[in-house]
């Protein structure tokens, strides 16, 4: 009697149990056709995915194999044709889970993977993402839709940028993997530097490397405002670059102009605020500004609360640090919220 009602009462736990597995179809060829082999290091130490729900029914999402053989053999699907290089895919995060409400939820999708091009020497990294992504109840109940969806959207995202991104230089050991992040955080000269080079910096790598563009000088306007960077009789505006230095302060390009960069114990960081951030319309009410890091088009030629002297005066905006392994910015949780 007790082992039927056993069965009866887990028969009825599985009934109201739903699976979504992760759908990794979407195409991740590679048009250089660069990669000779793929390895997936999971290094997540929880293998499952998470759980959200669907009305009253739980949805656990999975992937239909393993995280490790599934994104492989997605790989070696949609590239066939073999090249030189070996590229390795460190999973480090993958959880979705939901916030229950009291009449809503919001289903929240946790990712963080990493690349790596494995030469002779170790490992060298490539890409990064760190992505947290939510989706409201009140939007879709398929949760569990959603947000499968999206982990397959930023995989493929990683994917195709990491096959046009260059490897860094530094290298880790296989052993050292999971700490790559602070190893490869100790070489990066900016970080370290006690003074800063003077002129301009195409991306975040070379800004974090403290390796200006050869040639440039910088040009300001009668009220102090770089506008241009300026070798022979190339002249680029200022907006192009990812940051610059300026007689002896570095400023990051943001879409409403630039600000200072500043530096503390835990990485290098801006003081702005969402609106500087993420301008929500211009007067014709068109979007700008919703890029998450880097240089946004459309920059207006204009400065936010540029100061001269070692420090920013009269600053309301809360330090966001920028990502040294994607140029990103690292928004606080509460950013932009009222208190």
């Amino acid at each position: 009697m007790k082992k039927t009602l056993f069965f009866l009462l887990f028969s009825m736990v599985l009934l109201g149990q739903k699976i979504e597995t992760i759908d990794l179809s979407k195409s991740i060829k590679d048009n250089k056709n660069s990669i000779k082999s793929f390895t997936v290091i999971d290094q997540r130490a929880n293998q499952e995915v998470g759980m959200v729900m669907y009305h009253k029914d739980e949805v656990k999402i999975i992937f239909e194999n393993n995280a490790g053989k599934d994104i492989t053999d997605w790989f070696y699907k949609y590239n066939p044709v073999r090249g030189n290089d070996d590229m390795v895919l460190l999973l480090e995060r993958l959880n979705i889970s939901e916030d229950k409400k009291e009449k809503y939820s919001i289903g929240k999708l946790e990712l963080r993977a990493s690349t790596f091009i494995k030469k002779e020497d170790g490992y060298h990294f490539i890409d990064r993402k760190d992505t947290i992504a939510t989706v409201s109840s009140r939007i879709t109940p398929y949760l569990a839709q959603s947000l499968s969806r999206k982990a397959t959207l930023i995989l493929t995202d990683l994917f195709k940028e990491s096959y046009k991104g260059e490897p860094w230089e530094f290298s880790v050991s296989e052993s050292d993997l999971p700490s790559y992040g602070s190893l490869l955080k100790e070489k990066l000269s900016i970080l370290n530097a006690n003074e800063l080079k003077e002129g301009v910096y195409k991306d975040y790598y070379s800004f974090f490397t403290h390796n200006p563009e050869p040639g440039f000088t910088l040009q300001a306007n009668d009220k102090g405002v770089v506008t241009k960077a300026v070798k022979g009789e190339e002249k680029t505006g200022i907006r192009h670059f990812y940051a610059f230095v300026y007689k002896g302060i570095a400023y990051k390009n943001i879409p409403v102009g630039y600000t200072e960069i500043f530096k503390d114990e835990n990485g290098v960081f801006i003081e702005v605020t969402k609106a500087e951030l993420f301008p929500e319309t211009t007067a014709s009410g068109v979007t700008i500004g919703v890029a998450a890091g880097g240089l946004v088009g459309g920059v207006i030629g204009a400065v936010i609360d540029v100061s001269l002297s070692n420090k920013k005066k009269n600053t309301l905006g809360p330090k966001v640090y920028l990502d040294p392994f994607t140029g990103n910015y690292l928004l606080p949780e509460d950013f932009g919220k009222t208190k």
